[in-house]
């Protein structure tokens, strides 16, 4: 099969050919159908993450079911799925609780194994993991829900819980970030976007912000403090930055609760966070780790109702050469959206 190949760290990424994949106990060979790339992707690519080279990035996917292993009990060749880019044991006490976004034994395409930006991947736990994608969900759209959409879907719904004319402050105006704010706006909050490109808080405005703030240098929370009259009540860092988390936090009012999406990770050091704020005005910091395939059900039937309008969010579709391009710049990419590959082009 074709495959995007990574053979050293912040190395050119290479389009080859390599072995298909086999399926594993309990898992399935998916023939990617699309395939989305994210920051995430750069980190693993920059050094970020643990991963073992030679490495196939891409961990949001969609596709159909080409091989079957053995134990599987729901899944069959040819059914539609998708999956989560954290995929559970299915034994422990948190997959059997349903939370397998924070299973101790997890695997992760792209990740702790080679991932989707090629034409066929291996998935592990099946039948915890995979979620049908129907008919009327194309494998584009399917494909955005595995990061950044379910992501963002969980931060709000579940770890936020945003209510009814609640202000919400997303900083960072990218796929996580768009999506984050149609989603809450879907919820009924009241949503200020925040990015440094004007072309992304042009599409957030579309896609239901209240508000939107140009991310120049200037005082961010004070601004957002003086529109809503004291903060907002629940604030995203969507990029993960010293400077975007702590312009979310403190932009903040009292009691507030910050989500934290954008990866952070110690590459300069431990990055400060505000926390003098976060006691004296008793905040609450959630983290947000995707999303569980249990938990699917409900945000994909608000996506069938028209309640959601994921696709919106794809703002270009690439094939594997350009992918293996990208790659290296996409932390600097200035793109409005998400960008999907299909390993058929």
């Amino acid at each position: 099969m074709r495959a995007v190949v990574v053979e050293a760290v912040r190395g050119q990424p290479q389009v080859r050919d390599v072995a298909e994949p086999t399926a594993p106990p309990h898992g399935v060979v998916v023939q990617v159908m699309a395939t989305g790339m994210c920051r995430s992707d750069w980190h693993a690519w920059a050094g970020h993450d643990e991963i073992v080279l030679p490495h196939v990035p891409g961990h949001e996917l969609a596709g159909v079911v080409a091989a079957v292993g053995p134990g599987v009990r729901r899944w069959r060749t040819g059914d539609r799925v998708t999956v989560p880019f954290v995929c559970g044991c299915g034994r422990c006490d948190w997959c059997r609780s349903g939370n397998a976004q924070v299973c101790p034994d997890q695997e992760q395409p792209g990740f702790t194994h080679w991932g989707s930006f090629a034409e066929y991947v291996a998935l592990h736990g099946a039948d915890t993991n995979l979620v049908a994608v129907p008919e009327r969900v194309d494998f584009a759209t399917a494909a955005g829900l595995g990061c950044r959409f379910a992501t963002a879907y969980r931060a709000l719904a579940g770890r936020a819980r945003v209510a009814e004319g609640e202000w919400v402050t997303v900083v960072g105006a990218g796929g996580v970030g768009l999506s984050a704010v149609m989603i809450a706006r879907a919820l009924g909050g009241r949503v200020i976007a925040v990015d440094r490109n004007p072309e992304a808080l042009t599409i957030a405005r579309e896609f239901g912000a209240e508000h939107t703030m140009r991310a120049d240098g200037a005082g961010i929370p004070a601004a957002v403090a003086d529109l809503t009259g004291g903060g907002s009540h629940v604030a995203v860092d969507a990029v993960g930055s010293e400077q975007t988390c702590a312009d979310a936090i403190l932009s903040l009012r009292r009691r507030g609760r910050h989500v934290q999406i954008g990866l952070l990770p110690p590459v300069e050091g431990h990055p400060r966070v505000p926390m003098a704020r976060v006691i004296g005005w008793e905040l609450d910091l959630l983290g947000s780790h995707g999303m569980a395939a249990a938990d699917y059900p409900a945000m994909m039937s608000l996506i069938e109702q028209g309640a959601l309008h994921p696709q919106k969010l794809i703002e270009r579709t690439i094939g594997l050469e350009a992918a293996a391009a990208l790659l290296p710049v996409f932390d600097t990419a200035a793109v409005a959206g998400m960008t999907m590959i299909d390993p058929a082009l």
